[in-house]
């Protein structure tokens, strides 16, 4: 509240207590020295000429006018008309009793608001003027500097404007500690000194200004030095980075360089202290923005500095990336300036401040302009250099390559350091010289349209494709606009779009005047003599890589069969002939001499121990085949997981653990025998893949493209009745019919019993040399007991227990064999038979006859053959005796 204001509020209040204010009579001996207000003035105008800074104006408030009048301390504070406020400029830290509020800082930084009604009645006041603290720092709007001093002991305050060619300059705030502190005499002097003090002002203003425009120039000279010697991105940085200090506390800032695609930017070099994580920050290093954003081209468009606010430029509208990451590091206000050299930009500088010097900008922008351009020359001098080395390298190293991870690794770094290239896709030509099959890609690139990749890749396209033929019909290659070829529909193109590239190049691969593949590489732009160089390397080496692979496939089949032989060696039989001269068996010798010069399948049924690997053995062995090797695979070993790969082979990385390339059992005996044993073991999805391979002779590996002829002849062998596994739907009835072309049954070793001596000796002969005991007899109780046993292990338990023997044996003479006893429920059956009639035994032992043969009742291996009678007789007693297929079926 102003104080002429006072008398009026106050006349109806209890008087105040008037302050100790000095009487003009009780002036202190320097007033008196003056003895007139005329001479006070003169004495302080001749000082106030005198003033050439802060500091002299400082002094001259407190030696002076403090040393004349009671005031506890002086201030002045500068208008600024861009945002009508008013800031601290001259303060008296060592007088000011507020240094120790703790909102002092606050107000020394603080920005006070011109259209409040507190300094409004200064600024219409045409003389200095007083007011109260506690009447006016609570009124609204009324600055927080007028509380701050009233809570440090501050009562009154005189305020004078002081002004500069008829407009206010800024205020002179004079504080004292008591209520009406402020005499007559007093306020005539300041009224009297505010031109002085206000021109006194000015030329600290103008006297600032010329030294800070000195020491930007030597400034900038300085910086001009350190530019000189800048010579690396990393020096450049902290060039940079010292430098822009000057004009932000933090420094933080970010410059952009055009990229050669003249429509995008990408950082150079930066420094950020407040990316809050380092997702932000990778963002931000690596990635590139359209030029034409709203943003960075209206940098680029001005020949002056540009200030934004990236809240407000969000609600526009603008879509740059960048903003949203800003946004999170707290940055609101930026300043944006391009950088060019002559008449070309070369980038842009974005800095974080709030208020910015425009000249001194310029000037290091200008430096900075010159050092970047000398860099990015330096730069291209040294890639040129890198690249024509590097590509002389490749060329030396890439005749040296044998395998797709050594190409793979070569191609990718040439392309993507030296061309800044995507190899999309390589696909080469097949022995057919007609598809092309997929030789190395690239699926990172294809992230955001993996399945579509996928589908596309797997595809066989041949030499007649629209876009491969005219591939390859081309001498120098193609170019395909991504844009224009996804407009125009084409399959591909969605997967080329999604990397965000423009074009895609495609080579024909050649080796002297022939095709073997075509190349498809990512670009925005490439050298088309360079690359087609690095084409033609890249194809010298992928025909190289095809014949290296194909002897490493025959070098590895090769061994395959010898480590397969090997172990067959150790895990055979050794037979040197089938021993047995039975009935039984000579009718399987007739039948192995009939089918041995055949390519017929056969499928050998038996008993587990009836030797029917051995049957397969002497079919192959008699077959024209006898000089391969015979495959042998056990169906029932196989775990489900692994019988597809067991039997077609995979490629190398086909599944988890595929680490190389398998060949399977049936690639491995091309041109000669597969056999398969427990074949009745299989589950139904590999029955399924097994018809195709049977039906169609070819086979793909898994994970492979590539069809693999195939002319393997098959013998398959089971313990199983399939007739009756095809009945409870656990085999595929096609595949029974596809395998049931000529079969062979072995008779179980009870139904051959004139075969047990002559197999005896042979075991006796085997084992006794092994074990180191030679056996010179065996007993007659020997063969009595090998005679009546039934052996239902058939030959393998009669060789199980001729070894056991000779271990126990003494003497060279094997006194026993130690053949399973008869069990308690194995006599009170037999006593049960003893009991029964002949009918009961008869339609028993036709039963179990039944079940052993699998249900057959007639032809080779059946009931009636076993029985030894015909097949009708045999069914008559069926009828006579009640005997039903569920008696014999389970």
């Amino acid at each position: 509240m102003k104080k002429e204001g006072l008398k009026e509020n106050n006349r109806n209040k209890k008087p105040r207590k008037k302050a100790a204010v000095l009487p003009d009579d009780a002036l202190p001996k320097t007033v008196d020295f003056y003895k007139t207000e005329r001479e006070i003035l003169l004495a302080l105008s001749n000082d106030l000429t005198k003033v050439r800074d802060k500091n002299d104006l400082i002094l001259l408030f407190k030696k002076s006018i403090k040393g004349l009048f009671y005031i506890s301390h002086t201030i002045v504070t500068l208008i600024d008309y861009k945002d009508d406020t008013y800031t601290p400029f001259l303060l008296d830290n060592d007088g000011s009793p507020i240094r120790s509020h703790d909102r002092y800082q606050e107000m020394v930084q603080s920005r006070f608001l011109l259209n409040e009604p507190f300094i409004q009645s200064v600024l219409q006041a045409e003389a200095p003027i007083s007011f109260l603290l506690k009447d006016v720092m609570d009124q609204p709007q009324s600055p927080p500097f007028l509380r701050v001093n009233y809570e440090k002991g501050v009562r009154e305050i005189m305020m004078a404007k002081l002004m500069k060619g008829g407009k206010p300059l800024g205020f002179l705030h004079i504080y004292s500690d008591q209520p009406e502190g402020f005499s007559a005499a007093f306020r005539s002097i300041i009224n009297g000194i505010v031109p002085q003090i206000s021109s006194a002002v000015s030329n600290i203003i103008k006297n600032e200004a010329l030294l800070k425009e000195e020491q930007e120039k030597s400034f900038l000279l300085d910086f001009s030095s350190e530019m000189a010697t800048v010579r690396t991105k990393e020096s450049l940085a902290r060039a940079v980075q010292g430098a822009l200090r000057h004009l932000s506390p933090g420094g933080d800032f970010i410059i952009r360089r055009i990229n050669d695609d003249k429509s995008t930017m990408s950082p150079y070099v930066y420094h950020l202290t407040q990316a809050p994580n380092k997702k932000i920050l990778t963002a931000l290093e690596n990635s590139s923005f359209p030029i034409n954003d709203g943003l960075q081209d209206r940098i680029l468009n001005s020949a002056i500095p540009v200030l934004f606010n990236a809240n407000r430029e969000i609600q526009r509208g603008l879509t740059a990336g960048y903003l949203p990451y800003w946004k999170q590091m707290g940055i609101e206000n930026f300043v944006g300036i391009r950088l060019r050299n002559g008449t070309t930009n070369l980038g842009i500088l974005l800095l974080d401040i709030d208020d910015v010097n425009v000249r001194l900008l310029q000037g290091i922008c200008a430096q900075i302009s010159i050092a970047m351009a000398n860099l990015m020359a330096n730069e291209q001098n040294d890639r040129t250099q890198q690249e024509q080395s590097f590509l002389l390298d490749f060329s030396k190293d890439i005749t040296r390559v044998r395998t797709r991870a050594d190409l793979q690794h070569a191609i990718f770094t040439v392309l993507d350091k030296t061309l800044h290239t995507q190899l999309a896709m390589i696909r080469v030509i097949e022995d057919d010289g007609i598809h092309l099959s997929p030789f190395m890609y690239d699926r990172s690139l294809f992230t955001n349209a993996k399945d579509t990749f996928d589908d596309l890749a797997g595809h066989k396209i041949t030499i007649d494709e629209t876009y491969t033929a005219q591939v390859l019909a081309s001498e120098e290659g193609m170019r395909f606009s991504v844009e224009e070829e996804w407009k125009n529909g084409n399959a591909y193109a969605r997967l080329w779009k999604s990397t965000g590239l423009r074009n895609m190049y495609a080579l024909p691969l050649r080796v002297g005047d022939k095709n073997i593949g075509t190349i498809w590489l990512l670009a925005n732009r490439l050298s088309p003599l360079l690359v087609k160089g690095i084409c033609a390397q890249i194809a010298m080496a992928i025909a190289n890589i095809q014949a290296n692979e194909k002897l490493l496939m025959y070098k590895k089949k090769l061994e395959v069969e010898n480590d397969y032989l090997k172990e067959q060696i150790q895990t055979i039989y050794n037979f040197s002939e089938i021993i047995g001269n039975s009935g039984p068996m000579q009718r399987v010798y007739r039948l192995i001499s009939l089918v041995a010069d055949s390519n017929t399948t056969v499928l050998i049924s038996g008993e587990t121990g009836t030797g029917k690997e051995l049957i397969a053995r002497a079919i192959h062995n008699a077959s024209s085949r006898k000089d391969k090797l015979m495959v042998k695979v056990n169906c029932a070993a196989l775990p489900t997981s692994l019988i597809e790969s067991e039997l077609f082979g995979h490629e190398r990385g086909a599944f988890t653990g595929a680490i190389d390339r398998r060949i399977g059992k049936f690639e491995l005996a091309n041109n000669s025998t597969l056999f398969l044993d427990e074949i009745g073991e299989l589950p139904l999805d590999a029955q399924a893949k097994l018809l195709r391979v049977i039906q169609e002779r070819e086979l793909e590996r898994i994970g492979g493209k590539q069809t693999i002829k195939l002319d393997v002849r098959l013998i398959v062998a089971t313990n199983r009745s399939l007739e009756e596994e095809v009945k409870a739907g656990r085999f595929r009835a096609d595949l029974y019919f596809r395998l049931n072309v000529f079969p062979i049954h072995l008779p179980p070793l009870r139904e051959r019993a004139e075969d047990i001596e002559p197999l005896t000796h042979f075991f006796v002969q085997k084992y006794a040399r092994s074990a180191g005991r030679p056996i010179k007899d065996i007993s007659p109780q020997v063969w009595h007991k090998l005679r009546s046993y039934a052996w239902p292990g058939n030959v393998r338990e009669l060789e199980h227990f001729i070894e056991r023997s000779i271990i126990l044996s003494e003497d060279g003479k094997i006194a026993d064999v130690y053949i399973p006893e008869v069990t308690a429920e194995d006599k009170k059956s037999a006593a049960y038979s003893a009991s029964r009639s002949l009918d009961e035994v008869e339609r028993d032992y036709i039963i179990e006859t039944l079940k052993r043969c699998g249900g057959k009742i007639s032809g080779a291996g059946g009931a009636a053959d076993i029985l030894k009678i015909p097949g009708n007789t045999l069914h008559s007693k069926m009828k006579k005796l009640g005997i039903h297929k569920s008696d014999y079926f389970s």
